[in-house]
């Protein structure tokens, strides 16, 4: 791909309706225009300070084996062992239905690892879900003050909001699910906010025409978080959803204005996805406004050949590791990073932790950051 095409402005090789992408880009921006929070006055933009480090080093704290359920679980422990800032879920701190934190998402028998762990899902109750999202934000920056700790992101957008970018129908609930909680997340100094598209409709891909409404939505939101918060907004790219493969990464960059909407790189998933994320990083430069840290098997190095199907059972056959398994060559993109001046968050995100409690594989994560990447927590 021509590389001033893949940073240009949307006119790629898309089917658009009359009037063309602009215009429908237009039409749209109609339904999604207004103010959030049922009328609350608009915020002032957001000024930002250089920051004095390139590189901040976060945590995302949803790891399956232990800290999925209540945030602070993997916030304080990951305190612990050194980690001062965290990326969550927005859902998290949103109400549920019956007030309690939901059940576990998967209750199978734990494969028994070599040296005898084996995890096993909290039986008895559910704990009391605590409820921050939408106006209690005073109380849960408290609440990161006593642990010592900062939010870098708060992502997505509501429990129980709409994720479909791709139906227009959808549009305006989408975009004011997310920006809304966009606006909570800069209450707490995030400077960018980022979203996954939802679950992947076909196996063989995402059609053009549905990636065609998702870059629209995906730009019309990025678009009033940067106009009225003065934040970045990216996509990440994700197993699983609408947005996984080269092709459909090409398509989304290519069809919304690089100021609007950059990409999050997910070592992990980009190389369980078939591609390496050295030469991805290369090819989006700054347009990539954040990293997700996560490692694979040796074998997977470069992109795998072998992309792991919905069925495949992340806790008892993984396929994501702590830094440091071999799979991902983080020096190269470091290197890479440090050649172009980029600044941003680097945030570790152990989807699972299936052969340890998830604070051990963080302290392992911790110990390679140190020690082979120089990095400072």
């Amino acid at each position: 791909m021509d590389r001033r095409k893949f940073f240009g402005l949307p006119l790629i090789g898309l089917p658009v309706a009359a009037g063309g992408l602009l215009a429908s880009r237009e039409q749209a921006k109609a339904q999604v225009t207004g103010p959030a929070y049922n009328g609350a006055p608009a915020m002032e933009v957001q000024k930002y300070y250089p920051r004095q480090q390139q590189f901040r080093i976060g945590y995302t704290t949803n790891t399956r084996g232990g800290w999925e359920g209540d945030p602070f679980v993997g916030i304080s422990q990951g305190r612990e062992i050194g980690f001062r800032y965290f990326e969550i879920f927005g859902s998290s701190f949103c109400a549920t239905k019956d007030g309690l934190e939901p059940p576990p998402r998967d209750t199978r028998k734990m494969r028994v690892w070599p040296g005898g762990y084996s995890w096993k899902y909290p039986t008895g109750p559910r704990p009391k879900r605590e409820v921050y999202y939408p106006d209690r934000w005073e109380a849960l920056q408290h609440r990161m003050y006593e642990i010592g700790a900062q939010f870098v992101a708060i992502t997505g957008g509501a429990a129980g909001g709409s994720v479909a970018f791709h139906d227009p129908a959808q549009r305006k609930a989408v975009v004011d699910n997310h920006f809304n909680m966009t606006r909570f997340s800069r209450r707490f100094g995030c400077d960018h906010q980022k979203t996954n598209t939802g679950p992947r409709k076909q196996p063989n891909g995402t059609p053009d025409a549905d990636l065609k409404e998702i870059a629209l939505t995906l730009d019309l939101l990025g678009r009033r978080i940067r106009e009225e918060l003065g934040m970045k907004f990216g996509v990440h790219a994700h197993l699983g959803s609408q947005i996984q493969n080269q092709h459909e990464i090409d398509v989304i960059m290519d069809a919304t204005r690089p100021e609007n909407v950059g990409l999050v790189l997910d070592t992990g998933h980009i190389t369980m996805a078939g591609m390496d994320p050295v030469a991805l990083a290369k090819k989006l430069g700054h347009r990539g406004i954040e990293y997700h840290f996560k490692d694979t098997a040796k074998s997977d190095r470069g992109g795998t050949k072998n992309v792991p199907t919905p069925q495949r059972d992340m806790m008892n056959d993984p396929y994501f590791y702590p830094l440091g398994e071999g799979g991902v060559d983080f020096p190269a993109i470091m290197a890479y990073l440090r050649s172009i001046k980029w600044q941003g968050d680097l945030n570790v995100e152990l989807d699972t932790s299936p052969w340890r409690p998830p604070m051990e594989s963080a302290r392992i994560t911790a110990h390679y950051i140190r020690t082979v990447l120089k990095l400072e927590l």
